[in-house]
């Protein structure tokens, strides 16, 4: 088992690591009671060399690591990556070019979001053991049984990957992870300006004064996790910022009044300052309320049934295509499919208009119907009868 607790030793994993076409990487981290995720290990495994490395090691010093997740030579091989490749960002590094496993599965026909043991399962033959899951990876001394099963995340996906490339190449899918993983990498997903936390949540009005608040909150909610490290609900939930918005309360007891806030919330610590932060966006909301472009909304019985003729195509073609349905699309863009055939959606883009988008707009204009064959879906032409000459 090698665990790397020194600065030097990882200079000489790394190099090691350098000339290797790919990493698997892994991370274990707490972040239940804070706002910034606490990185306890990294696992990483190339083809011929694999090592857990201890980030909470005295003195040692991530560069070398750093600089081969940065490496543009090197492909990063992560499963449901999102939250590691968060961590990576927060230390100044996006893991690029970057493969999902989890995604190459959906892609692959293993369903939606597939666990990464269950896919191990099944494509390796190997059952993991689960006992160290849930762990306090942050205590020290780790056992050997907690780093046996950190590393072998690692080992196991570095097995995965070559399996995972080479079928997603053998069907022409290698381009639809790889357009994946461009969102998945984009900075824009892991932005943590307090003024752009309200982009996260979900708007219910568009008004100039609810949405002056709505932002103005949310940046100070933001704002105050950041400096306290703690949760964002902990502070306050998503519910009270929009009731916030909605009741726009400038002192004490109208926030009293509120049912999302906690009681007592107005006269403590918080209470005053995010008072002040209200009266401030009601000044002048025009000023403060973020621009929002509105995209038409499903508020037709038409639109509505669309929707659901809509879901039941996705799902015959996901089965046709043998992939999971929401690497296709999900409900918001066939509602967006549903009220305009231009919509900008990425249903209607590359190789989802392909597998998905352009057979919607045919449902729509009644070119496609959906018939139903015993219990499975078949999607057929409609043949229109000829008009008659005048």
């Amino acid at each position: 088992m090698k665990l790397i607790t020194t600065t030097a030793e990882l200079e000489a994993f790394c190099a090691e690591l350098a000339d290797a076409p790919f990493v698997a990487v892994d991370t274990e981290f707490m972040r239940e009671t804070t706002y910034w995720p606490k990185l306890c290990l990294i696992q990483a495994a190339g083809p011929d060399a694999a090592a857990v490395i201890d980030p909470l090691a005295d003195g040692i010093d991530l560069a070398p690591f750093l600089a081969i997740l940065g490496d543009p030579k090197i492909e990063k091989v992560f499963h449901a990556a999102r939250q590691d490749v968060e961590i990576f960002n927060n230390l100044g590094v996006m893991p690029k070019p970057l493969f999902d496993t989890q995604v190459a599965g959906m892609a692959c026909g293993f369903g939606e979001q597939i666990a990464y043991d269950a896919l191990v399962r099944q494509m390796l033959k190997i059952e993991i053991d689960k006992s160290s899951r849930f762990t306090d990876w942050a205590r020290r001394p780790l056992t050997d049984t907690q780093l046996e099963y950190a590393l072998g995340d690692v080992t196991h996906l570095a097995k995965l990957f070559p399996m995972l490339r080479a079928r997603l190449e053998k069907e022409g899918r290698l381009a639809w992870v790889v357009d994946e993983m461009a969102n998945l990498t984009d900075p824009a997903n892991y932005d943590t300006d307090p003024d752009n936390a309200w982009k996260r949540l979900r708007a219910r009005k568009h008004t100039p004064k609810y949405l002056a608040v709505f932002k103005t909150v949310a940046a100070w909610r933001e704002r105050t996790a950041q400096m306290r490290d703690q949760p964002r609900g902990r502070i306050l939930k998503d519910e009270a910022i929009d009731e916030i918005a909605s009741q726009t309360p400038t002192d004490p007891a109208a926030f009293d009044r509120l049912r999302a806030v906690p009681k007592g919330f107005a006269g403590s610590k918080f209470g005053p300052e995010l008072i002040e932060a209200v009266k401030a966006a009601l000044k002048d909301p025009e000023t403060h309320a973020p621009v929002i472009a509105r995209s038409p909304q499903t508020s037709t019985p038409a639109a509505g049934a669309v929707v659901e003729l809509l879901k039941v195509l996705l799902k015959a073609r996901a089965e046709d295509a043998g992939v999971a349905s929401k690497l296709i699309a999900t409900v918001s863009d066939l509602e967006k499919i549903a009220n305009d055939d231009n919509a900008e959606t990425p249903a209607l883009v590359g190789w989802r208009r392909e597998a998905f988008g352009a057979d919607a707009l045919k449902l729509k204009r009644g070119e496609l119907a959906l018939v139903l064959d015993g219990a499975r879906v078949r999607v057929v032409e409609v043949r229109r009868a000829p008009k008659a000459a005048s």
